[in-house]
C-alpha cells in the first residue's frame, strides 16, 4: 500500500467518525448514515490496497 493511499484511507475513515458522531449528536440519521458509508468506503480501500500488497503490488 502505497503512503498516499494509506493516507487516503485512514483521512476517509476519521471524516466518516466525524460525520457519525456528528450526526449522532444532533440527531441527524442520515448523517449519522453517511458518516457510516464513509467510514466503511475508507475501510475498503485500506482492505484492497492491503491485498494488492499482498501480491506483490500489482
Amino acid at each position: 500500500m502505497t503512503a498516499s493511499e494509506k493516507a487516503k484511507a485512514k483521512a476517509e475513515q476519521a471524516a466518516g467518525a466525524a460525520m457519525e458522531a456528528t450526526g449522532r449528536a444532533v440527531g441527524n440519521e442520515r448523517l449519522t448514515a453517511k458518516g457510516r458509508a464513509a467510514k466503511a468506503m475508507g475501510a475498503a480501500r485500506e482492505t484492497k490496497e492491503s491485498a494488492k500488497d499482498g501480491m506483490g503490488g500489482h
